[in-house]
């Protein structure tokens, strides 16, 4: 277990991503939900991350409907904050709209965006009725980024929100009583640790893109603030969205979308060494970020029971340090990026 910043909060350094159950590429039915998250729990993960983003709020009723017959002190659960849902007004077609699009497995709810402290608050009591659980260990503010606020308006004025119309001191205040026991922050691009850590006292952040085997922007900048800071990263889409799990296959996605050629090219050129030391290129991905001395957990999504299975299984293969090496010597890999 590794403690998370400052905080009470300890996670194993293997968890679960739940995106995948809100049927992120493609509907994922109740049935093979339950069968990831009993091969989860038989493999021993004990760390389940979610958000009502992912599904639409259906990843959240999934896990939940798993998680609460489980004794309460044997596993840690986090989710995020930043939506709220609502039910699409009338006449609003939901099935042709941009969320079903997103979620083709979600539910028929439409999110709002709002970092102020009742709806901050809002968010997590719905996450609470979600989940059936009577508390979460970890909130991270969710998604406050240009891809997700589409202007610079949108990121200033999620951050005002936060800063001025109480929306980090509501959180502050869940920590405090101990309703929660950290406070995280979900990052998708680069460049915004710094400023989370300029306003707040952040215990974590969930850092999903920026820092895989395959990009390690995070490593100039952004992972040395965290460790002079002592913020906590976790590792979410250490696949960085498919390739480093699957390889180069035909339908390999980068950043949730078709990879290009000269992604697909990097990799094939590390999949070229790892083949040579007879390693899957999985194992390399799973267990090159968490050697980083910010990072105490990689949380790798699985929409079937065998992808749990691979993934436990890749998380303990011995890599020789020559792999390591090659991987620098190529330049596939920053000369100075920590490795196990």
């Amino acid at each position: 277990m590794q403690r998370v910043g400052a905080s009470e909060l300890t996670v194993p350094t293997l968890g679960l991503g739940t995106g995948p159950l809100g049927g992120m590429k493609a509907s994922v039915n109740d049935a093979q939900s339950d069968s990831v998250l009993d091969q989860a729990w038989v493999s021993g993960i004990r760390f389940f991350d979610t958000a009502p983003w992912y599904g639409t709020t259906q990843s959240e009723h999934r896990l939940g409907r798993y998680l609460r017959n489980k004794p309460r002190d044997e596993f840690v659960v986090t989710t995020k904050v930043g939506r709220v849902f609502k039910r699409p007004d009338r006449g609003f077609d939901f099935e042709r709209s941009q969320w079903r699009e997103r979620w083709p497995g979600g539910l028929p709810f439409v999110p709002h965006f709002d970092y102020s402290a009742g709806p901050i608050l809002r968010s997590w009591e719905d996450s609470l009725q979600r989940l059936g659980l009577p508390r979460v260990d970890g909130l991270a503010i969710h998604d406050l980024d240009p891809r997700h606020r589409k202007t610079d308006a949108g990121v200033d004025g999620g951050f005002r929100q936060l800063d001025q119309e109480g929306g980090f001191a509501a959180l502050q205040d869940l920590k405090r009583s101990g309703e929660i026991a950290a406070i995280g922050a979900g990052i998708n691009l680069p460049g915004l640790i710094p400023r989370f850590l300029e306003h707040f006292d952040i215990d974590y952040f969930v850092l999903a893109m920026p820092y895989t085997l395959l990009d390690q922007q995070a490593l100039a900048e952004e992972l040395p603030l965290c460790e002079a800071r002592g913020a906590s990263v976790i590792i979410g889409a250490p696949f960085a969205s498919g390739i480093l799990a699957t390889g180069t296959t035909a339908e390999a996605t980068y950043q949730y979308k078709r990879a290009d050629e000269p992604v697909r090219e990097r990799v094939r050129a590390i999949e070229t060494v790892c083949d040579a030391f007879d390693v899957p290129i999985a194992a390399a991905a799973l267990q090159f970020p968490v050697a980083h001395p910010a990072v105490v957990s990689v949380i790798p999504g699985a929409d079937t029971a065998n992808h749990v299975q691979a993934n436990v299984a890749a998380f303990g293969i011995e890599i020789p340090s020559e792999l390591w090496a090659a991987l620098k010597e190529k330049g596939l890999i920053a000369a100075d990026a920590p490795v196990p």
